[in-house]
């Protein structure tokens, strides 16, 4: 192992000095950079100061913990050694390769430097930025006195990183400390809300901004009435459009595209109007949301006539966005040739979003073909992609092919994104994955999951089977359907609140065909409704009935 990271390191010392002799290099006293012409000119720090940041990247990429000392030592003796970006990336070095000791002693020379809160800071948001939010989080806890600074530079580094339940954990501790949130803190953890659907949170949230009287602006506006929409609330995302300040386009727009998760085209569409009315001009955010908004609801002509309305009435040129959504618009509607002219036709290279786009539409009207050319034209496909083209196959019965596309998946390691789902309640985020069996209350939940499956078939609920992998026996394709972790989401939902309560799970990936049929006859059954928010948009389950009609 030790031989083979030392192999790796060979490019890393060339980026440290590639003029001179490695040799040379490690055991100078003196770091053979001459060649920047230092003489204390800004530039030439600026350029040292760069390369040094290249050569840590490449020794956290090769795991060359050799090289990382020698260039620790280098950032001391260059004067470099209070530098919190410089700091911070060799912290997570030390710690992707696995010197434990040495990124103690760097952060145990941190804190000796007694620089201040605002030094701390700026090393903080240096981890955050570089994605370890670990280490930032155990550098926060040594800080000795945080300010808000600091709260806002780790819940919104939290925010970033896509560690959202994090993030309302450490609002929730700035709340009970001494020090008052801001709107810098509100505006991140409202992100976390939103993104997490979690509508209890987003509440108290709300209350407490009330409560301290924060200012409003538009930023703020937007992000309230994206998170009550992505909480499932988009009536009270409109009441709140209502009641502020939209001369912002960024407001208008948070409010179209929460209609358009919603299936609420019509909205939409009479809420793009009315912004045109109050002249206040869409950008490009503005044309995603409403193209958004005609592919989940089949308006074909349209997405087309706003297609052309950026260029013609705006002079919006079309970004890949735009062209994403006029590829999925038409995929979804089955003209699976026209969304491939207009790929063809595109004025920017497509992007893997656009194939992904044409490849879903494939797998929905069973055309293996032309989901063979998308895939194709995907410089690294993901496992969802090739679990869309196996899928394809298996919808048309070809068992051969779609087993030949799981042993690609094999030979090229690609690994199935596992689909997970959560709820909230009572303000704690419950989340399970593909049969879960972590959970403290797993045996109660497949209780429950199994008497309502039994329920459903004999109020007549047939299991949709077709997308189960390979030609085997019903039972065994029942079996796999039954642990999707929407329903042991829903199962737990049902388990822990009264009859007629309303349940919201929310789920990384698309909902499958058996799932949304399940619990249309699950709501049914039980006289609940049921929200769930899956990868692309909300589903309103109520009376055995869905207002997407089926279309997603």
């Amino acid at each position: 192992m030790t031989r083979m990271i030392h192999s790796r390191a060979k490019g890393a010392k060339k980026l440290l000095n590639p003029s001179a002799d490695s040799r040379a290099v490690i055991n100078s006293p003196t770091p053979q950079l001459k060649n920047l012409s230092f003489n204390g000119a800004q530039a030439s720090r600026d350029k040292e100061h760069q390369k040094l940041h290249h050569v840590l990247k490449s020794c956290k990429l090769h795991l060359d913990s050799a090289t990382a000392i020698q260039t620790h030592a280098r950032i001391i003796t260059r004067g470099y050694g209070t530098y919190p970006s410089l700091l911070a990336y060799l912290l997570a070095v030390y710690k992707r390769c696995g010197c434990v000791t040495l990124a103690t002693q760097l952060v145990d020379h941190i804190f000796n430097s007694a620089c201040g809160v605002n030094y701390f800071n700026l090393i903080i948001e240096s981890l955050m930025r570089n994605g370890e939010c670990d280490i930032a989080k155990r550098v926060f806890r040594k800080v000795p006195n945080p300010d808000l600074v600091t709260w806002n530079t780790v819940i919104g580094g939290c925010v970033r990183n896509e560690r959202f339940q994090e993030a309302l954990g450490m609002f929730w501790k700035l709340v009970r400390s001494d020090l008052e949130p801001d709107g810098f803190t509100f505006s991140s953890v409202i992100t976390a809300c939103a993104r997490l659907g979690a509508l209890h949170n987003a509440q108290r949230l709300h209350c407490l901004m009330m409560k301290k009287r924060i200012e409003m602006n538009f930023i703020l506006s937007a992000a309230l009435i994206d998170m009550y929409s992505k909480c499932g609330r988009v009536q009270t995302a409109r009441e709140i459009f209502g009641n502020v300040q939209h001369d912002d386009v960024s407001v208008w727009n948070a409010m179209i595209n929460g209609l358009a998760i919603h299936g609420l085209a019509l909205e939409a569409i009479e809420m793009f109007s009315n912004m045109e009315m109050d002249y206040v001009l869409p950008d490009s955010i503005t044309f995603v949301a409403i193209l958004k908004a005609c592919g989940h609801c089949n308006l074909v002509e349209e997405g087309r006539k706003y297609f052309d309305l950026m260029t013609s009435r705006y002079s919006i040129q079309p970004e890949i966005e735009h062209y994403g959504a006029m590829v999925d618009l038409l995929g979804r509607a089955g003209l699976l040739e026209e969304a491939y002219a207009t790929i063809k036709a595109m004025a920017v290279e497509p992007d893997v979003v656009i194939w992904r786009a044409l490849l879903s539409a494939c797998r929905t009207h069973r055309n293996p073909e032309l989901g063979e050319v998308a895939i194709a034209n995907m410089p690294r496909p993901r496992s969802g992609d090739y679990v869309l083209l196996s899928n394809t196959y298996c919808s048309i019965k070809k068992w051969d092919s779609a087993e030949r596309v799981r042993e690609m998946m094999k030979k090229k390691r690609v690994r199935k994104n596992q689909g997970k789902s959560w709820l909230e309640l009572e303000g704690v985020i419950h989340q399970f994955r593909a049969g879960d069996q972590t959970h403290p209350e797993m045996k109660s939940i497949y209780r429950v999951l199994e008497a309502l499956i039994k329920r459903t078939k004999s109020e007549g609920f047939v299991p949709v089977t077709e997308l189960v992998l390979m030609d085997v026996s019903e039972e065994e394709k029942e079996g796999n359907l039954n642990c999707h972790s929407e329903k042991l989401a829903l199962a737990y939902g049902i388990l822990k609140t009264s009859p007629g309560t309303e349940v919201r799970i929310s789920k990384n990936l698309r909902i499958c065909h058996d799932c949304h049929c399940w619990i249309k006859s699950v709501s049914r059954l039980l006289n609940r409704v049921i929200i769930v928010r899956d990868r692309i948009r909300f589903h309103h389950f109520e009376g055995g009935m869905c207002l997407c009609g089926d279309y997603w």
